[in-house]
């Protein structure tokens, strides 16, 4: 018996129906063994020896492996086709080694570009041995990473508190997202107009805009104001004009090259809409093989690849698709070759293709998110070989009889679409079109003026990054490598440093502040160059010219300095440094000309950054005898202070309602005194649309809805720390919005109610689902996903497992599920022991009696989890 070991349990299946009998088709279920998750797993003075561990999830499939590995003729190790592939082969080698479950048989390594019978039989035709200089590469980038994240990352928590982590390429994601926003801010908005006629010839009108203006060619700001601008117009319009030139060019558009990772990454966010996270997992399962006239069969070749070559039986099959559906003339003469422009780009794989391009996706019933993403790639191969769009681009000169006025007419025909027909490339910000059309004209002939305007405009800072912009920017730059990048940006999500706004990247505050840190005191680290220069060196640790040991000591060598001498600045100069850097984004200039870090509430004491266990935050230097305190981001640049304000008085007590801004965020107060009653402002409600209604509206939760129809107990519904609610007999249920707290009915908070009960035992059950996956393919039982107070999250049985953030939860399929719960579970997921519940001890003798009074024991800090990448 042969023993195959791939990565995914979906793949093993179908490779060992292609096999047959002969052969045991195995699954390490992804990687099998990591470093330890905690300081020392890397360790510098012993030549960077590691210490690796089996996750909980590897466990059973390791087993199964070395078990099967005891009674084979031979192990094949065929997981995927790249570093992480190859570094997956490894540790199963290296732990069936350990466990001795190799004593004399052969043991090779074959590479599946693509999950069908002719690929998978023709690979097991060339088997080799493992590549070590690709787990050499994996090596040096893993120890790098954490290296970077246990370092830096404690470094963060002592001097920047609220901080969560640090990374060697997610730090410089974020920088590139914080640079673009500081960009954005500086960026000074300049005013300039342009001068536009309609014109004819004796024949149809076109448009035409003025390019020479009293004998001077325009520049982009010669016309700066309105009044300058109207002169020109009328100019315009007194000006004889002739034809001057008529100029006919023909142009070609050639197609883009099929996909690559990063390039796949960043058109199924333009013209899909999803992030590169969904875009990946939908990518997976097409390669790894879906259910096709009842064989599984893998649709397209390895999704992870820099490379834009194709193999030459592809490039055959598409010229005879493309000659079949939209005929000859659409099949160049010969077939088209594409090599990489991408930095840093090693081209090991083919570029990502159908793996039959005879699969037309109309044909296919898929998954939406696989149907959308096959056909998209399906269309990008087939337009790669297709014949270049042909097109006449025609430009028209006119010339007033003086020579002192000319306008330029332009616009494109296309006179054959080629490849345009199947597809074209999606853009982040796409420019102004030109005119489609302009009509005959001849060159000599006079011109009429029919209207002319000037038209007022403004320049615009540059556009926040995009999922796509970004992916493209960190290819461009060398940071990274595309199949790490979904990943990234996930990071940067989930760790709060970035939020999303129309599928663009904002950095929050906590984000801004890690970067500047970065860039105050660890800049070499966070330099777009010196990230590129180092994946340049582990691209050379993959070819085998330089030794990965070397690579990690000239890091070490000085990395490791720099970090202790950070570790001896204090708190305060951190914060100082900080608080100069961000001086013009924490207290930008007044409309008044008044000194805008004068504290508002006691104009006596200076605005400056301070910090606490929840972060930084903007108080005043009178502390204690003055506790202004505002949020970072909360900085005011026009006459009214960030500080307190009166809404009015309240009508039933007579007491004042102020708005005042803390360290958390704006709130409402009712009065002064020690305690008055507060309520913070909800998400969604701003600070300065307050009013007196909004105040009391917010002072007066919880509020009765009216009373239960079982109990007749009150209903309540109110906000709380874990957003709006309502509130029966100790049951909470959710509400959808703060708005909904005020507008909530009777009949809606029974059923809300009803729904949360409907799940579990003591009221304390579980919302209706938002999508029934089905039975976990281990045990049958129901997968489903959950409304929950943190956000959607996947349940199956005691395990919950997060929905990942900008996934939507109606997208996410029972295979994504199955991994989500199998990671949570590797980490010790699953629910808690009851509250107050105690473990059975052994029986312990009677204690002698303690001492009246005790020292309290020095309680461990809480172990933090650095992040790499």
């Amino acid at each position: 018996m042969k023993v195959l070991v791939v990565e995914s349990p979906a793949k093993a299946k179908t490779i060992n129906k292609y096999l047959g009998s002969d052969y045991k088709v195995l699954a390490s279920v992804g990687h099998v063994r990591d470093l330890v998750e905690k300081d020392g797993s890397v360790r510098p003075d012993e030549d960077f020896a590691m210490t690796w561990e089996v996750g909980a999830r590897s466990t059973k499939p390791l087993n199964e492996i070395i078990a099967a590995a005891k009674g084979a003729d031979k192990i094949i190790l065929a997981t995927d086709p790249d570093r992480e592939g190859e570094a997956i082969s490894w540790h199963v080698l290296e732990v069936l080694q350990k466990k001795k479950a190799i004593k004399g048989q052969v043991v090779q390594r074959v590479v599946f570009n693509a999950i069908t019978k002719t690929a998978v039989t023709e690979a097991m035709k060339a088997p080799r041995d493992i590549d070590m200089e690709l787990v050499d590469a994996y090596l040096a980038r893993r120890a790098l990473d954490y290296l970077v994240g246990f370092t830096l990352s404690p470094v963060l928590w002592r001097k920047l508190p609220g901080s969560r982590s640090a990374g060697r390429v997610q730090s410089v994601a974020l920088r590139l997202v914080v640079d673009r926003e500081i960009e954005i801010e500086q960026f000074k908005t300049q005013e300039y107009w342009t001068v536009e006629a309609d014109v004819s010839a004796g024949g149809d009108p076109f448009l035409a805009r003025l390019t020479k203006h009293e004998g001077k060619r325009l520049t982009k700001f010669d016309l700066g104001n309105e009044a300058a601008a109207f002169a020109a117009r009328d100019a315009v319009k007194a000006a004889a004009l002739t034809i001057a030139a008529v100029e006919k060019r023909p142009a070609k558009r050639s197609p883009p090259p099929p996909f690559t990772t990063s390039t796949l990454q960043q058109e199924a966010s333009r013209k899909l809409g999803f992030n590169a996270q969904r875009t990946m997992q939908a990518a997976q399962r097409l390669y790894e093989g879906v259910d096709i006239g009842g064989e599984t069969v893998g649709l397209i070749t390895y999704m992870r690849t820099d490379g834009v070559q194709t193999a030459p039986e592809a490039l055959d099959e598409a010229r005879g698709v493309i000659g079949g559906l939209y005929g000859k003339e659409y099949v160049p003469e010969k077939p088209r070759f594409y090599s990489t422009k991408a930095k840093n780009a090693q081209e090991a794989h083919e570029a990502i293709r159908p793996t039959s391009l005879a699969r037309n996706p109309g044909k296919l019933r898929l998954d939406p998110d696989l149907g959308r993403l096959y056909e998209l790639i399906w269309k990008r191969m087939i337009a790669s070989q297709m014949e270049s769009a042909r097109i006449e681009r025609t430009t028209i000169d006119l010339e007033s009889s003086d020579g002192k006025t000319a306008l330029r007419a332009s616009g494109d025909v296309t006179l054959f679409d080629g490849y345009l027909a199947v597809y074209e490339e999606g853009r982040d910000d796409p420019e102004e079109e030109a005119v489609s059309k302009l009509p005959a004209v001849t060159q000599g002939a006079q011109a009429k003026t029919l209207a002319a305007r000037a038209d007022q405009h403004f320049t615009e800072p540059p556009p926040r990054f995009s999922e796509a912009s970004l992916v493209k920017r960190m290819e461009e730059l060398g940071i990274g490598r595309p199949s790490t990048y979904a990943s990234i940006l996930t990071v940067l999500r989930d760790r709060a440093y970035v939020r999303m706004d129309k599928n663009r990247f904002i950095p929050e505050d906590k984000g801004r502040l890690v970067t500047i840190f970065l860039e105050e005191f660890f800049r070499r680290y966070v330099e777009y160059d010196f990230t590129a220069a180092l994946e340049e060196k582990l691209d050379l640790v993959s070819a085998g010219e330089l030794d990965w040991k070397v690579l990690l000591r000239e890091f070490w060598t000085d990395f490791h300095p720099k970090t202790e001498e950070v570790l001896k600045v204090s708190t305060r100069e951190v914060l100082d440094s900080l608080d100069g850097a961000l001086a013009t984004f924490l207290y930008p200039p007044k409309a008044d000309g008044s000194d805008p870090r004068t504290c508002p509430t006691c104009g006596a004491g200076r605005l400056s950054l301070k910090t606490s266990r929840f972060g930084p935050f903007v108080g005043c230097s009178n502390y204690p005898e003055c506790r202004y305190t505002r949020p970072i981001s909360e900085a005011e640049d026009g006459d009214t202070p960030s500080g307190d304000r009166e809404l009015g008085v309240d009508p039933d007590t007579g007491l004042t309602v102020f708005l005042k801004s803390g360290r958390f965020g704006a709130y409402v107060q009712l009065g002064e005194g020690e305690k008055p009653k507060r309520s913070s402002l909800p998400k969604g409600w701003s600070a300065p649309d307050m009013d007196l209604e909004k105040g009391l509206r917010l002072l007066r939760l919880p509020r009765e809805v009216g009373l239960h129809p079982e109990d007749s107990q009150p209903i309540l519904a109110g906000i709380g720390r874990f957003g709006p609610f309502v509130l029966h007999a100790g049951t909470y249920a959710n509400l959808t919005g703060a708005d909904e707290v005020f507008e909530v009915g009777l009949n809606r908070a029974v059923t809300l109610l009803a729904e949360k009960r409907a799940g579990g035992r003591n009221g304390r059950g579980e919302t209706a689902a938002l999508k029934d996956l089905g039975a976990h393919p281990a045990d049958g039982a129901p997968v489903k996903v959950l409304s929950g107070r943190y956000g959607p999250y996947i349940k199956h049985g005691a395990t919950n497992a997060n929905v990942p953030r900008g996934t939507d939860p109606q997208n996410v399929t029972l295979e994504q599920a199955v991994l989500l719960l199998a990671e949570r579970a590797a980490k010790g997921g699953g629910k808690k022991p009851a509250r107050g519940a105690k473990a059975k001890a052994a029986p312990k003798t009677a204690a002698k009696k303690a001492p009246a009074k005790k020292a309290a024991a020095k309680k461990k800090p809480a172990v933090k989890k650095a992040a790499s990448a």
